[in-house]
């Protein structure tokens, strides 16, 4: 009976670490919450902007990489308007697609932030990941911003760096 209940322990335990987690945080009831029908709204301008992540960097050689965190923020630096993001695309350093993060156009309140995190344990974009973002806005508002915050801390080092998005088109 013990050595029943002992292996029974062993194998709860074991199913519990092995439990799958989704490589990248994000809410997907959030993301559907947002969901956004632009229909044929011809006055928004469209745009699509680069963004450079890191989920790894190199140190002291080739060979040695260290794991990040990465924070895609993607900001409405409008004060007055609504805008919409159409796609938020995450491509590996060989350019490619590792996941889109919605079907449907979302929309962000004016001065809002909606996140993506990349968690530390996902390597899969390796050193030279990025994002593709494709956008519509209002005419005569500011463009959204699209920023990415890496980091990582080990023992008592911390790491963190910044990168900005680029508008492609």
């Amino acid at each position: 009976m013990k050595v029943s209940l002992i292996l029974f322990t062993v194998l709860l335990l074991s199913s519990a670490c092995n439990e799958k987690k989704e490589p990248s945080s994000f809410n997907q009831e959030n993301w559907s919450k947002r969901t956004a029908n632009l229909g044929a709204k011809d006055s928004l301008i469209t745009g699509k902007t680069y963004l450079s992540i890191y989920s790894q960097i190199r140190s002291f050689s080739e060979e040695k990489t260290y794991n990040l965190t990465a924070m895609v923020s993607m900001r409405n630096t409008s004060d007055s308007d609504t805008i919409y993001i159409e796609r938020a695309e995450y491509y590996d350093t060989q350019g490619n697609s590792l996941r889109k993060y919605f079907d449907k156009a979302i929309f962000l309140a004016p001065l809002e932030t909606a996140e993506i995190i990349i968690d530390e344990t996902d390597i899969s974009g390796g050193t030279g990941s990025n994002f593709i973002f494709e956008w519509k806005i209002p005419k005569s508002i500011p463009e959204p911003l699209f920023e990415g915050v890496m980091n990582s801390t080990m023992g008592q080092q911390g790491l963190i760096f910044t990168t900005q998005g680029v508008r492609i088109k």
